[in-house]
């Protein structure tokens, strides 16, 4: 489907959801609240472009979480870790940093360097917790942060320290953290990239920190090119979503966004083919097509008309933009893009 094309989709179909009075509004906040769809069970027969944004649509490795007033906030890498909102999940505007002064507590890992990467961003206990990385590009002296805030707004979150590092000697890196709270009420914090693969550590829901001295894994590739767990459940199974290949290089990035499923949160986890994601398996969602290229570091936030995937992409300038597209899943409940 070309650009064009899938703008003037994309405008007939919201021109329809309209017409038709299915577009809810918060009243309290005055948000447009996107109304319930009817989630597809057939995939398109190729890749739809992302959805329409607008504004402040510059971004890496975006995580977003929907507000209690009903909005959106969306996080990313980038020096102090800056921030977007939005109303609608269309437009979006700048809204600051995390850390308008600076993060000194991390220049062991970045080399003095402002530049904070793949925070994981979500509502819970009446606050928002952000955990982030902190590294230097190749290297896995690194390490995962947590800070906390009561309104997500720039200048209010505090820093609650360490949560894993990982140093030269040691076969992971701990980098792209991911949060989940299972059906059970227990924490647990997905990370990893390149080196031995996806890990996964237990945390306190107390303190947001860890609570045992476990690392598990996950998912991997024998060493190479796999990034940014994401884990959620949908229906009866927690989806692991994954990054395979090569980010960063603009529109030569490789990225390519992976899903594999477990009844547990602690895996096994399986591709559709019963390939275990620890021996390399993970079934492909969305790859590069047209000008769209190296789509990766995806986020999936559960809405209320879809699920929705989050991530960016490059364009043929070589910018990275957002990309947002909703979730289908087929019949026998793997996702799709639509």
């Amino acid at each position: 489907m070309s650009t064009t094309r899938g703008l003037i989709r994309h405008a007939l179909l919201a021109c329809a959801v309209v017409a038709a009075g299915v577009v809810a509004v918060d009243a309290r906040a005055a948000t447009t609240v996107p109304a319930p769809l009817a989630t597809p069970t057939v995939a398109p027969p190729s890749y739809p472009n992302p959805g329409v944004v607008t504004g402040a649509t510059g971004t890496h490795d975006p995580a977003m979480v929907k507000t209690p007033a009903g909005g959106y906030l969306l996080a990313q890498t980038g020096n102090d870790i800056p921030l977007t909102t939005s109303a609608d999940r269309t437009a979006f505007r700048a809204a600051g940093t995390v850390f308008p002064n600076g993060a000194p507590w991390t220049t062991t890992y970045t080399g003095g360097s402002r530049n904070l990467w793949a925070p994981d961003i979500s509502y819970r206990n009446g606050q928002y917790y952000l955990y982030y990385s902190a590294s230097t590009f190749g290297s896995n002296r690194s390490a995962i942060f947590l800070a906390t805030s009561p309104t997500g707004a720039s200048g209010t979150w505090t820093n609650r320290g360490l949560v894993i590092e990982s140093r030269t000697t040691d076969t992971f890196n701990a980098i792209d953290p991911n949060l989940l709270v299972d059906d059970a009420g227990r924490w647990w914090l997905s990370f990893g990239s390149f080196w031995s693969g996806i890990k996964q550590v237990a945390l306190d829901p107390s303190t947001g920190k860890r609570s045992d001295s476990a690392i598990r894994g996950i998912a991997g590739r024998g060493g190479g090119a796999i990034e940014a767990p994401f884990l959620v459940k949908h229906g009866a199974h927690y989806y692991l979503w994954v990054s395979f290949d090569r980010c960063c290089q603009g529109a030569a990035s490789t990225y390519r966004i992976m899903v594999g499923r477990s009844t547990s949160p602690t895996g096994p986890f399986t591709d559709r083919n019963g390939v275990a994601l620890t021996a390399g398996g993970g079934t492909q969602v969305l790859a590069g097509h047209g000008s769209i290229h190296g789509p990766g570091h995806q986020a999936v936030l559960p809405d209320t008309d879809a699920d929705v995937l989050v991530y960016h992409y490059y364009a043929d300038n070589g910018a990275s933009r957002l990309g947002i597209n909703l979730l289908g899943y087929d019949a026998a409940g793997w996702p799709f893009v639509y």
